[in-house]
């Protein structure tokens, strides 16, 4: 499609050296049919008047007009009376044919595909941050289309602090809150603060993201160890072993396994942290999606003054606003500050305060109680279809989030079910990957989040004798 442009014409790159042994009239041509030859200048794409592009070069009128005379009899501009100047909508075939276009890939999983950490991106409240949008556009003052505050905007950062008091039960204020672009970079900011504050080693949750947070940590000069997940979540004595002065965990929906951290190893977390002068970094990921039991507290809540919580509304809303947040301790708030600075002097002004304006209208709830009821839904679905097409089967770690674990046979083959399960046309996904420790259970992490209802149970039954395999009494 060619590009139109609005106003008086098109700005186009051409140079004219005075100094040089070559005509004006040669200059122009040559960059003119060099630029169509190449693709620079597409098919049916305006120019300049010749009135206008000899104004820019400083050329006469005549010299521009009998240069597009030219390419016009060589077949490289076409010009009707009355209309622009414009290539010919051939003449970019003279150059090297770009290979045919691609169809689009069929999906590589087209029965089911149990990807997990995702949620429904159709499921995005479009017209209601349009709306938000729209709302900050019109009354938001012209400081608001400056560079913002590094650690977000007050606004924002406030929305953020009661809303995190009402429903996570954290303890913090809003100077105590810095708006960052997502988890990954709240994570790099806070651990890069405490490089800088001496700390070495961050012990992460075994299973759990080992092999990302593992390059997090190296970026910013950490070594990473890991740390055993049992039915009561992290293992706090192995925890104390590693001398690790920093753990970052899940709390409220461990992952993967999806276990809660029991209260008592929440008081041993607490005590470590404050034994060892430690800090524990709380990933908060899916706290608002729970179901059969109520919500748990954020650990935050129990020690502000050693536990970093991290949130981001990734899940909640989408990934693609970036935007997320970090509740520190007064003693990383000026590390924080400074280290987002460095990074991009800010996130968006606007987002930060549509977002705020979407909390603050009630809109936000609304939109968590509708998807929450679609993901329990699915949910319902997925053990309803694990009943019928593979009973026996454990199911754990679905009192909260976007997934599930499937508890294979002691003698089952993990890899072996997922390769197979993908020549089917289901992506199933093992736990093996997420382990530092062997030899793992066999499981399946089986995501529902990015599912439709009626793919849960077309996928689990086209796979019911995989899952099937090898089954033992337990």
């Amino acid at each position: 499609m060619p590009v139109e442009w609005a106003g008086l014409g098109p700005e186009l790159l051409v140079t004219i050296d005075r100094d040089g042994g070559a005509g004006l009239r040669d200059q122009l041509e040559d960059q003119l049919r060099d630029a169509i030859r190449t693709g620079r200048l597409a098919g049916e794409e305006r120019l300049p008047s010749s009135r206008e592009l000899a104004r820019v070069l400083g050329l006469s009128r005549g010299l521009v007009q009998d240069c597009y005379a030219q390419l016009q009899a060589e077949g490289y501009l076409t010009s009707r009376p009355g209309s622009a100047t414009r290539v010919a909508a051939d003449a970019a075939t003279r150059r090297a044919a770009p290979p045919p276009p691609t169809r689009p890939d069929r999906p590589r999983h087209p029965v089911a595909d149990f990807r997990h950490g995702v949620p429904d991106l159709r499921l995005a409240p479009r017209e209601d941050w349009a709306w938000a949008v729209r709302e900050v556009c019109r009354g938001a003052p012209n400081a608001a289309f400056d560079y913002g505050d590094p650690a977000g905007e007050r606004r924002l950062r406030e929305v953020l602090a009661a809303y995190l008091r009402r429903v996570r039960a954290v303890s913090a204020t809003a100077d105590q809150v810095i708006v960052c672009a997502g988890m990954a970079q709240a994570l790099g900011l806070v651990l890069r603060a405490l490089a800088a504050d001496g700390v070495d080693t961050l012990a992460v949750e075994d299973p759990g993201a080992i092999g990302s947070t593992t390059e997090q940590a190296n970026a910013a000069g950490m070594a990473a160890v890991p740390v055993p997940v049992d039915e009561d979540g992290l293992d706090v004595a192995a925890l104390d072993r590693t001398g690790a002065r920093a753990v970052l965990v899940t709390p409220a929906h461990q992952w993967p396994t999806g276990v809660v951290l029991a209260g008592h190893r929440r008081q041993e977390l607490l005590a470590w942290a404050r034994r060892r002068d430690g800090v524990v970094i709380e990933d908060d990921y899916d706290a608002e999606f729970r179901y059969d039991r109520d919500p748990v507290g954020s650990l935050q809540g129990l020690g502000p003054d050693h536990v970093v919580s991290l949130g981001t509304v990734s899940k909640s809303l989408t990934p693609a606003l970036r935007l997320g947040w970090v509740v520190a301790p007064d003693r990383l708030l000026g590390a924080l500050t400074r280290g987002k600075f460095v990074a991009d002097r800010g996130s968006p002004v606007l987002d930060q305060l549509a977002l705020a304006l979407l909390v603050e209208s009630g809109r936000f709830d609304r939109h968590l109680r509708r998807v929450r009821a679609e993901y329990a839904a699915r949910r319902e679905t997925l053990l309803a279809a694990l009943a019928t097409h593979a009973p026996g089967l454990r199911v754990t770690g679905l009192a909260a989030g976007f997934h599930a674990v499937l508890h294979l046979s002691a003698g089952a083959d993990e890899a072996e079910v997922v390769d197979l399960a993908s020549e089917r046309g289901v992506g199933l996904y093992g736990m093996a990957g997420m382990c530092r420790a062997t030899p793992p259970a066999p499981r399946l992490v089986l995501g529902f989040g990015d599912t439709p209802r009626r793919s849960i149970d077309s996928g689990i039954a086209t796979v019911a004798d995989l899952l099937k395999r090898d089954m033992t009494v337990e």
